[in-house]
């Protein structure tokens, strides 16, 4: 696997020292630099890449306005947030506009480096110092504007992927548990999600753990 990546993120001296980490995994590149989600934008009209790497506090454009402008033009692409404010409303927002991940900076690097491939995999990973505040409140609100999503139908082998899901298992290990090839894994999400009128696999996790279909 061949990862380009968009880094977007305003402090020069940071994006410099994120490029070293991530391309000392040889099949990583940093392929296009931004200083805002505004020329991360105009960048993205040209160029496609597999994830964007975004910083939250940012001039002209944030991260939160340009992941939602991303996620609405170009809905395959990755988005993994990296920021330094361990702040629940900033990633409530983020995982709202369709963000694939919620890192801060203070982490390791070999956890960055982890969730850009889980976030190309499908998974979901969020900080566990802000997982801890945000989950109850992702789970409460879906809660309120979902009330009967838990009287849909589903076959066991749809059941066991929803709780793979909800575990934050990728395609791949899925596909691996089960015995599945991992396009059939995918045919099987993109029938859950129509069935569940859902977005995204961030909001079939928050699905899972709300129904107690998973074991987190």
């Amino acid at each position: 696997m061949n990862l380009n990546i968009l880094l977007v993120e305003d402090q020069a001296i940071v994006r410099q020292g994120l490029k070293i980490i991530l391309e000392q995994d040889p099949s990583i590149r940093v392929a296009h630099e931004a200083e805002n989600g505004r020329k991360a934008i105009e960048i993205l009209q040209s160029h496609i890449v597999d994830v964007v790497l975004m910083d939250i506090r940012m001039p002209v454009m944030n991260g939160i306005e340009a992941t939602r402008e991303i996620k609405k033009q170009w809905p395959a692409i990755k988005v993994l947030i990296l920021t330094t404010f361990n702040d629940e409303e900033y990633a409530m927002q983020a995982l709202k506009e369709g963000a694939n991940g919620f890192l801060l900076k203070t982490s390791e690097s070999g956890k960055l480096l982890d969730a850009v491939y889980s976030c190309m995999n499908g998974g979901l990973t969020i900080h566990d110092e802000v997982a801890a505040k945000v989950m109850p409140r992702l789970l409460q609100r879906d809660k309120k504007e979902n009330p009967s999503k838990a009287a849909h139908p589903f076959t066991s082998r749809e059941l066991a992927i929803i709780k793979l899901v909800g575990e934050g298992q990728t395609n791949r290990e899925i596909a691996e548990k089960l015995y599945l090839s991992v396009g059939t894994v995918k045919n099987h999400l993109t029938l859950i999600l129509q069935k569940l009128d859902l977005r995204d696999r961030t909001q079939l996790a928050i699905y899972a753990v709300r129904n107690e279909l998973s074991e987190r």
